[in-house]
């Protein structure tokens, strides 16, 4: 039975769909907003997606780049749309949407528009990742803004904090659609007067500029005193400094001209709340381009992300935590990666290690559920080490006597014998 996620903020309009597609024998699932359709996405991998242009959160056209972007549309999506939005829904065939539907959707159309999008194949997820990925994330859109800024102005531009796959995302989210990619690091001869001229209008790319060897180096000069009049733009990526590139050997000058123009990538260190749904995105795409094995995160383990990344987030978070997560994958044992995986990899201080596993329990449940285990915990803990002294309790929690008898109560916890004061 193919499942089907309609994604709509009208609640009649999902009502009705559903309803006609459950008669038909679909299993339906229904996402009011695009944070909901993220969430559902991660959950049940739909065999078909029925995606409403117009919502409040993030819109449809957005949320379609989003997926294209981070190697997740794996199943075809037909989008819908109002009169007047027919233009913008045809747009998005440009980003992988199968078909479109114009509403009011009448029952025929319905039926026959999901049965040709079954039938047809789903998007190759071969895209690159870009930043379209992480586009909902407030600080991502702050740099891209920056980026695209800086970038307009700079023929060659210097990307600092990352390199490598996550370097290659944010240049990658600068070309142009159709137009020239060039990575200097794979040639193994010198870069020709004609190459550079191939790439017109589009990116000369270095991934690393540590790992540039020599031959490659002197093509980085030959290109970076022609790219401007070629109209060609160079962006290369180090997790160096520019006194650690002189410090390897590279030329001063070259240095200079390349670092005049930078930007660092945003630190993750500071993103707590953001942490799980980037590495939720970094985990599709590595599996859309098979470079690993169908992997799920627990909550468990996406939940303590931040606080066992924490030592290793630092100015070149991006690039550990892609690393992190490509490894967690390759390694774990199971589809799900757990929270002792994530301890296998990244170990925390043996203090530190021994208390979260003795919460482990705790992780696994519930907040409200893990918040009752825990006061009853707390306070049988209290109750013995004050030998069930209801006066010296209620001072030690900072609770009044009344509403201290309530919860103990509510949480079944046994008083045992009465204490004196």
């Amino acid at each position: 039975m193919a499942i089907i996620l309609v994604v709509d903020d009208e609640v009649g309009i999902r009502e009705l769909l559903s309803e006609i597609l459950i008669d038909e024998g679909y299993d339906v699932r229904l996402a009011e907003n695009a944070q909901a359709a993220r969430k559902a996405r991660q959950e049940i991998r739909p065999d078909l997606v029925l995606l409403d242009i117009w919502m409040p959160d993030t819109d449809g056209i957005s949320l379609l780049k989003e997926w294209h972007g981070s190697g997740q549309l794996s199943m075809p999506v037909v989008i819908m749309s109002g009169h007047g939005t027919i233009d913008t829904a045809v747009e998005a065939t440009r980003f992988g949407a199968c078909d479109f539907l114009e509403k009011p959707v009448s029952l025929q159309k319905l039926l026959s528009t999901v049965q040709k999008a079954l039938k047809s194949e789903a998007p190759q997820a071969s895209a690159p990742l870009t930043l379209d990925a992480f586009a909902h994330l407030g600080f991502i859109k702050e740099f891209r803004r920056r980026l695209e800024q800086t970038a307009g102005k700079a023929p060659m531009l210097l990307l600092r904090g990352a390199s490598g796959p996550m370097a290659e995302m944010v240049a990658r989210s600068l070309q142009v659609a159709r137009t020239p990619w060039l990575d200097l690091s794979s040639l193994s001869s010198p870069l020709s007067q004609e190459q550079l001229e191939k790439c017109n209008g589009g990116i000369l790319f270095v991934p690393d500029l540590a790992a540039l060897s020599k031959m490659q180096q002197m093509s980085l000069v030959f290109a970076s005193e022609r790219v401007e009049k070629l109209n060609v733009r160079l962006l290369c990526a180090t997790a160096l400094t520019p006194v650690q590139l002189v410090e390897q050997g590279w030329d001063n000058t070259l240095v200079q001209r390349l670092s005049a123009v930078w930007l660092n990538l945003p630190s993750l260190a500071n993103q707590a709340d953001e942490l799980p749904d980037i590495a939720r995105i970094l985990l599709d795409h590595l599996i859309g381009q098979r470079e690993i094995p169908q992997r799920r995160w627990s909550s468990a383990a996406l939940a303590n992300l931040h606080s066992a990344a924490r030592k290793r987030l630092d100015e070149n978070s991006w690039n550990a935590l892609h690393g992190l997560i490509k490894n967690l994958a390759l390694s774990a044992l199971e589809e799900e990666i757990s929270i002792d995986d994530l301890h296998r990899v990244l170990p925390q201080n043996e203090g530190e290690n021994e208390a979260e596993r003795s919460l482990l329990p705790l992780f696994e449940q519930p907040l409200r559920e893990a918040r009752d285990t825990f006061e009853k915990l707390y306070f049988e803990f209290h109750l013995r080490q004050e030998n069930g002294n209801m006066t010296r309790l209620a001072e030690r929690s900072g609770l009044e006597r009344t509403h201290l008898y309530r919860k103990l109560k509510q949480l079944d916890v046994r008083q045992g014998r009465r204490g004196e004061e």
